[in-house]
């Protein structure tokens, strides 16, 4: 377990899957804790896909992989590059396993650096190999989420001027429906002008993840039931999906910034073509990064 910290918060990550463990202050935790009842992850990274390849497999060259939801990164022990009190660099490499289902050689690095009340997460992806590879990357952090009142749950503040559309997963895990409008402008306050979407505990009973695409929307904050902010995540991602479990009324909900999508219903084509996929040429790298605000 890796340990960061300034005077604020105090950040722990596994090296498995460089996978965040805990955010917390003097006052609360605000990562989720890993309750298999509800969901045993906590804020896994989702490389080199991102959501369901449609029918587990996808295809490259004219030869078909089987890939599993949200990539192998997640499952795979990272290496410490460099560390100091409030700032951690970790990194994977392919190996041989990995190439059998993913044919392109990499290094991914995540790094994670504390600043007074914010943390910022970063992605560095280089390719190793000698062929473009397409990939896809993306954040699953699950924050703590009030239940306790019988009916409302607070709400999410979008940085987006009018309402926000998103579309909704179908079959096995993949977009098949046209988008819906999901939001409000707000009217008053410090963020009149931008999409609100009240939370009611059976708001998730009939949906899966919330998808919001086409850079819509690049800040996503959760606020408590007496709207003050909780948490807040900002990014310049493309897609940003919204999810917690379907019925199950969790104590927690993610908010994901997504360079990536699952896949579309019905999907066969080749990788380079699937929506929302990134392309990099031999000995070239993709970084960035995204901020998670915590009040």
């Amino acid at each position: 377990m890796i340990t960061i910290k300034n005077e604020a918060l105090t950040v722990q990550i596994a090296t498995l899957g460089a996978e965040l463990q805990s955010i917390r202050s003097s006052e609360r935790e605000y990562l989720w804790h890993g309750d298999a009842q509800y969901w045993n992850r906590r804020s896994p990274i989702l490389f080199p896909f991102v959501g369901s390849v449609w029918n587990a497999e996808y295809c490259h060259a004219g030869k078909v992989y089987g890939m599993n939801q949200h990539g192998f990164a997640r499952d795979m022990e990272f290496s410490v590059v460099r560390q100091s009190e409030s700032e951690v660099v970790m990194a994977v490499e392919s190996t041989a396993e990995t190439l059998l289902r993913y044919p392109f050689p990499f290094r991914l690095e995540i790094s994670y650096r504390l600043h007074e009340r914010t943390l910022t997460v970063g992605w560095r992806v280089v390719n190793t190999g000698e062929e473009e590879m397409h990939f896809q990357i993306g954040a699953h952090p699950a924050f703590v989420w009030d239940n306790s009142d019988a009916v409302r749950r607070g709400s999410f503040v979008f940085d987006a001027e009018g309402p926000v559309a998103g579309t909704l997963l179908d079959q096995k895990g993949c977009i098949h429906a046209e988008p819906q409008y999901f939001s409000q402008p707000l009217e008053s306050g410090p963020h009149a002008g931008e999409g609100v979407l009240p939370l009611t505990h059976d708001y998730f009973d009939e949906m899966d993840t919330l998808v919001l695409e086409h850079d819509q929307v690049h800040s996503v904050l959760l606020r408590d039931n007496a709207d003050q902010p909780i948490v807040g995540v900002r990014f310049a991602a493309p897609v940003v999906g919204i999810w917690t479990p379907t019925a199950k009324q969790a104590p927690f909900v993610c908010i994901e910034p997504w360079y990536g999508r699952c896949d579309r219903a019905h999907n066969t084509g080749e990788l380079a073509q699937h929506d929302w996929t990134n392309h990099l040429a031999p000995g070239t790298e993709f970084v960035t990064e995204c901020h998670i605000d915590l009040y």
